[in-house]
């Protein structure tokens, strides 16, 4: 069985029930989430051998995330116990024209704080045959930038391929540094994962006649962003999540992989969402499952995009559904039916 590393924050989720703002709720639905713990997750149910690294305090709460993530089958003895936080972010879910909110209480958590010396990368990837992170853990902190730099370095020199979602966070770090970031540690990673707010705000790379708050994109222009990406840092494939917003609930989804000057599409979805945070997590894990498989450029499009519009459907951030739906979506039937 393959087995993916992936690295990075895992918190605690808040939200207000149902459609509630912020200032209406006086309950709160708790879960817990981050984007590579909802790769892992996602994997996981995939059938995948997915173990999470990260550090979180050795109290209850912590301890709650880690159950969570054992709940769906991840491999949680990588985790670092130590620190007095955990990380918490609040999302309240939009409707119709009005858009979701996420606010983020994580500064000072476990993770941010450890050290790079905490993580023994030799140890940690061995016998591991991928490892996955997004630009989300770098930005925590210089430590967490140290401790990702040396992740990818090590996974190079270890023959491992390396899978990163550049997933910009302008709440967390600046464009200019996440563009130097990620600049030195791009070199070492295999397949690029983005979309076309993240190239535009971390390396100034952008799509020529697409217009992000109007739903409307020019496919040419992502296989120029693409090819850019590739160029620039040397990686041997770009993911590219494309995303029409006609509102906050209704999307339409699709997305495109690029290699060696070849652009592959998958079909369009006009997607009704429940829950869309994770869904670019959910994309990339398809994407990773798919790529370990040994399918063709085309046939890995289909079945990442297929996976995360799946992912739309489902509520918090994990990625609850088999290959075998996401293969059944892939193949075209998307018409909801009752499954008797």
């Amino acid at each position: 069985m393959k087995r993916i590393i992936t690295f990075g924050e895992i918190m605690m989720r808040l939200c207000p029930e149902g459609y509630l703002r912020f200032i209406q709720s006086n309950t709160w639905d708790v879960s817990y989430a981050g984007g590579e713990a909802n790769v892992a997750a996602s994997l996981a149910q995939f059938g995948m051998e997915a173990a999470f690294v990260s550090k979180v305090p050795s109290h209850e709460i912590g301890q709650c995330a880690v159950n969570e993530l054992r709940r769906f089958g991840v491999d949680t003895s990588l985790v670092i116990r130590g620190g007095e936080r955990l990380g918490i972010y609040y999302v309240e879910k939009g409707a119709s024209q009005r858009a979701s909110k996420v606010i983020y209480d994580r500064a000072y958590s476990a993770i941010a704080l450890a050290r790079p010396e905490e993580f023994n990368w030799k140890e940690i990837f061995s016998g591991a045959s991928w490892f996955h992170f997004t630009g989300i853990t770098p930005a925590l902190s210089d430590n967490m930038a140290g401790a990702s730099r040396e992740a990818v370095k090590t996974a190079r020199e270890m023959g491992i391929p390396v899978s990163c979602d550049l997933n910009f966070r302008k709440k967390l770090w600046s464009g200019e540094k996440a563009g130097k970031v990620m600049g030195e540690i791009l070199p070492f990673v295999d397949i690029c994962i983005a979309n076309e707010e993240d190239a535009a705000d971390v390396f100034g790379i952008r799509t020529e006649g697409s217009d992000i708050g109007k739903g409307e994109l020019r496919r040419e222009g992502y296989v120029s962003v693409a090819r850019q990406i590739c160029e620039r840092f040397g990686c041997k494939k770009t993911a590219i999540t494309l995303r029409g917003s006609i509102s906050a609930s209704d999307n339409n989804w699709s997305g495109m992989l690029y290699e060696k000057g070849e652009a592959f599409f998958a079909p369009n979805y006009l997607i009704r969402i429940v829950d869309r945070v994770g869904g670019g997590d959910s994309f990339a894990a398809g994407l990773i499952y798919s790529q370990l498989s040994l399918w063709d450029n085309q046939k890995s499009i289909n079945f990442a995009v297929a996976a995360s519009c799946l992912k739309h459907s489902i509520e918090h951030d994990f990625n609850l559904v088999s290959v075998a739906e996401a293969e059944t979506l892939a193949a075209g039937n998307a018409s909801g039916r009752v499954q008797r």
